[in-house]
């Protein structure tokens, strides 16, 4: 079980809340686990608990903090599924970045100054996931059925260490076009890897609940894990 800290703004003018899983022995290396428009609910919560699991120490950064602090919403509810859309058109992502700034250099402190730090994010937190690759100085970066990435091609060249990238072949939010537009745009990045998943959709690879499809999820988790050991060593 984890629990809920504090995290300093970067302007120090503000804390906000994030959920941190720490590993039974020392850990080497931190995550920071990007959420998803639900905020951070159970199932960000045991993508922290996982990962804690395997040895790294995991935090996930309450983004929605501005506009609905300690929200969590289940995506099988179709009202809670709205009010998560909603709460995506209302999100500043600039701030969020910032945000996510602040909670890895909270991550390097809780690790004593020393050891690397990754992000992995999914839907929204995908997106960011990309963007965090691009603006911050962050190991590795893993997003998962990002959306809107084929619209940040342009920052590509400030993507200066690993990132991997989980997309579903239908998914309802990222169309055909735009896949194809994050292919020809990063396929021959050096340091940008793409998975396709064809026939799973957004949100395959979520802890629980209806959207959930195991064997692409498993898959797309193995990946990821070699991907962290290899990078965050």
């Amino acid at each position: 079980m984890g629990e809920m800290i504090e995290v300093e703004t970067l302007d120090h003018d503000a804390h906000f809340g994030a959920y941190v899983a720490r590993p039974a022995g020392t850990a080497t290396a931190a995550i920071v686990v990007i959420q998803e428009v639900f905020g951070v609910n159970a199932g960000i919560r045991g993508k922290c608990d996982r990962l804690a699991a395997d040895g790294y120490l995991a935090i996930a950064p309450d983004l929605f903090w501005r506009i609905a602090p300690g929200e969590q919403l289940d995506p099988d509810v179709k009202p809670e599924f709205e009010r998560g859309l909603q709460l995506f058109g209302q999100f500043d992502q600039e701030a969020g970045i910032r945000d996510i700034e602040a909670t890895i250099r909270k991550a390097r402190a809780l690790l004593g100054g020393t050891g690397k730090v990754g992000c992995v994010g999914y839907c929204l937190g995908g997106r960011l996931a990309f963007m965090t690759a691009c603006r911050t100085d962050i190991d590795a970066s893993v997003g998962y059925y990002g959306v809107g990435i084929d619209g940040l091609l342009g920052e590509k060249h400030a993507i200066a260490r690993p990132v991997m990238l989980h997309v579903a072949g239908e998914d309802g939010f990222v169309d055909k076009a735009a896949q194809q537009r994050m292919h020809a745009g990063l396929d021959d990045h050096p340091r940008v890897t793409i998975h396709d998943y064809p026939g799973e959709d957004h949100g395959f690879a979520t802890e629980m609940g209806n959207r959930r499809s195991p064997q692409a999820a498993d898959l797309a988790d193995q990946r990821t894990a070699a991907f962290f050991k290899e990078n965050l060593a």
